[in-house]
């Protein structure tokens, strides 16, 4: 009987639809897949009203016009570098395809985001891991990424700030990892959707330290948290993005129109408005909110520097238990690693929920962690 090829193997369901679908059957508050709970901006959705029926055929593959000049206008690069994309993953996919090959080795940090190790592997590449050091906070081992490095690899894979950690790289770390690429001929793919959420110094964008080798993905949908829009981009170096987009064409070919004019209407509305200066202040609150509540609770945390998530230990809870029995969910570690040994008891939380459902996960959690005795505390509310 016919057979699927084996590289299904590597599409099996991913534990955020995993832990999403779990929250849903039992009626927990999800803080594990990292989705917004707040609608978007109400200038972006008034722009999507006005674009339908206004911008609903196919556009090139490189996207709308106006989005292109509205990202280039954004991030101060020229608009022939911009490809608008169904989403980051896309824009992730196409320059895996673009990029690298069979023999190829790809250099990426661990704990990763799980839609690298699949896309470099279906692209006939070998991805190549190095963990970050965890101590009382995330570090890059600066000393490891050079030493992964061998005449195969054609590319760094990095996530700026990044997702799971919340670390942001600083000044003097970019400059050592674009030497690094300079030294070596490779490609830098920067992921960098999560550029407008930092909680202290901006995050140095690659593409200004070496633009001539650096891929930059960035997210309407991160920005203006409307996720599920799948609006995307990539900034190639000068010259590259024909040839970029036309990879990608093979894949969705164009994301949906309305929403590429909605979210080119919307970009210098959010920057002339502050949107971005909100949204942080907003997030920086509920970061607190949640970090505050765990180590109330006797909980080791990681405090990020940028992203809306939250690494902690819960040493010897199941993810799927907490989910269960403490109505929680949350991404344990181990999502995260495939070659070494994730920390013990390592989950990732989400706090782009309402502060209501913070506070209610941390009651439910408090509650858990009490009847289980798994953490240091005096005592859910009201008991004592």
């Amino acid at each position: 009987m016919a057979r699927l090829h084996p590289r299904t193997e590597l599409s099996q369901e991913s534990i955020f639809a995993q832990m999403s679908r779990l929250a849903a059957q039992h009626g927990a508050i999800n803080l594990g897949q990292g989705f917004p709970s707040n609608p978007p901006p109400s200038f972006l959705l008034e722009a999507a009203r006005r674009a339908l029926g206004q911008a609903d055929q196919y556009t090139p593959p490189t996207g709308l016009p106006r989005l292109r000049e509205a990202v280039a206008a954004d991030l101060e690069v020229e608009p022939t570098q911009v490809i608008i994309t169904a989403g980051a993953t896309e824009a992730l996919f196409a320059l895996a395809q673009a990029l690298y090959g069979p023999g190829d080795e790809v250099v990426m940090l661990e704990p990763y985001f799980d839609v690298y190790l699949p896309q470099a592997r279906l692209a006939g590449a070998q991805p190549v891991l190095v963990p970050l050091r965890l101590g009382e906070r995330w570090e890059l081992d600066l000393k490891a990424l050079a030493e992964a490095i061998t005449p195969r690899t054609k590319a760094l894979l990095l996530n700026h700030p990044y997702n799971p950690t919340g670390s942001v790289f600083s000044h003097a770390e970019a400059e050592q990892i674009v030497a690094l690429a300079r030294r070596h001929d490779l490609w830098i793919v920067s992921d960098e959707v999560y550029d407008e959420l930092y909680f202290g110094e901006p995050p140095v964008p690659f593409r200004t330290l070496a633009p001539e080798r650096t891929f930059t993905v960035g997210s309407a949908g991160k920005r203006l948290e409307a996720t599920g829009w799948r609006i995307g981009w990539i900034i190639t170096p000068p010259g590259l993005a024909p040839q970029v987009a036309g990879m990608r064409q093979w894949s969705s070919f164009c994301s949906a129109a309305p929403l590429q004019a909605a979210v080119a209407e919307a970009l210098p509305i959010a920057r002339r408005e502050g949107f971005y200066q909100q949204l942080r202040e907003s997030y920086r609150k509920r970061k607190a909110l949640l970090e505050g509540g765990l180590r109330a609770l006797g909980l080791k945390t990681f405090s990020p520097a940028g992203t809306y998530f939250l690494t902690a230990l819960l040493p010897g809870v199941e993810a799927e238990e907490l989910v269960k029995k403490a109505g929680v969910a949350a991404i344990p570690g181990s999502a995260f690693y495939a070659k070494h040994p994730a920390p013990p008891g390592l989950y990732r939380f989400a706090f782009c929920k309402t502060e209501a459902e913070i506070e209610q996960a941390l009651e439910r959690l408090a509650h858990y962690l009490y009847r289980t005795g798994a953490a240091a505390h005096p005592g859910p509310p009201g008991l004592g």
